[in-house]
């Protein structure tokens, strides 16, 4: 089974809350994008637009590899100003209002899923374990997060280094004057991205409790996405003194804008509207097979998991 050989095989829509109206500081639009992460998105608009990229916000980050809509705002930015051409990315102005679009603002997303190099079609089941998918972790983004929580900010830039990121070059240029100021490089970065390396790690950690609660137990039920206001109990008091962590290693002193409180998360999640296509023959695949699936997943589950546990 293969996903996302071409993004057109991934189409995700967002189902969002949001009401346009006529009036207010901010500018809702709708970000179509082909190829692109949310951030990288919204960093390549920023700029266009000659605007900080903390006044951008959307319901929460699509697939890179995929075509995906989602609703965003922007602070003290026109409408007009939006009309702008960039590779992969479409906006179209929806209207204003008076607060920003927040994380969650949505109902769910709308999935029209190619999958390919398969032979049989899955059987129809709607129930799954709500993993946070691969797309969150990438190669190092728990690692980074990880070494972050644990004040290790040389390791959580060497880890980027690693990569040949954007995030790396502004890295580079940083320590080519100050070659052991590690905070201070991390600091040249974008706190949505840095946030997103911390929420990485914290996924990690919530996937591992789920795997360990589905393995004894069938009833849907929350667990904690561990913070600094987390009450533990002793499945999760074990799992962070394997790590080598605390609760309170949540409240970043150094970094304020990165402390997380934690919050929960359910372990089983339901898609609906699911439908399995015919199969038909893949041609980026000889002699293999493809089929469309198309289904609605809640806020914040993950199609690739949903598809991965389809056909487990």
């Amino acid at each position: 089974m293969k996903l996302k050989q071409i993004p057109e095989d991934f189409v995700v829509k967002e189902l969002s809350v949001v009401e346009p109206g006529k009036e207010g500081g901010y500018t809702y639009f709708l970000l179509k994008k082909r190829n692109h992460t949310t951030l990288g998105a919204l960093q390549q608009i920023a700029a266009a637009v000659r605007t900080p990229l903390n006044w951008f916000n959307c319901a929460g980050n699509k697939d890179k590899v995929a075509v995906t809509e989602q609703v965003c705002s922007v602070a003290s930015v026109s409408p007009e100003s939006l009309h702008i051409a960039l590779k992969g990315i479409m906006l179209t102005p929806l209207g204003k209002g008076n607060k920003p679009v927040n994380l969650g603002d949505l109902k769910g997303n709308a999935f029209e899923i190619i999958v390919r190099d398969s032979d049989a079609l899955p059987k129809k089941k709607t129930r799954f374990l709500n993993l946070f998918g691969e797309q969150r972790f990438s190669t190092h983004n728990a690692a980074i997060g990880k070494a972050i929580v644990m004040r290790d900010f040389e390791q959580a830039v060497a880890l980027i280094l690693a990569s040949t990121s954007p995030a790396a070059q502004k890295i580079h240029q940083l320590l080519a004057t100050q070659p052991k100021n590690y905070l201070g490089a991390l600091r040249t970065l974008p706190i949505k991205l840095l946030k997103l390396y911390v929420h990485a790690y914290q996924s990690l950690l919530w996937n591992e409790l789920a795997q360990a609660y589905a393995e004894h137990h069938d009833q849907n039920t929350k667990l904690p996405i561990v913070g600094f206001g987390t009450i533990l109990d002793k499945q999760l008091e074990e799992l962070l003194k394997r790590e080598g962590i605390t609760v309170r290693d949540f409240i970043i002193k150094e970094f304020p804008e990165l402390s997380s409180e934690g919050t929960e998360r359910d372990v089983f999640s339901e898609a609906s509207k699911l439908e399995i296509g015919t199969l038909e023959d893949d041609e980026l695949n000889p002699g293999k097979k493809k089929m469309k699936l198309t289904f609605t997943l809640p806020p914040g589950s993950y199609a690739t998991e949903f598809i991965r546990q389809l056909f487990a």
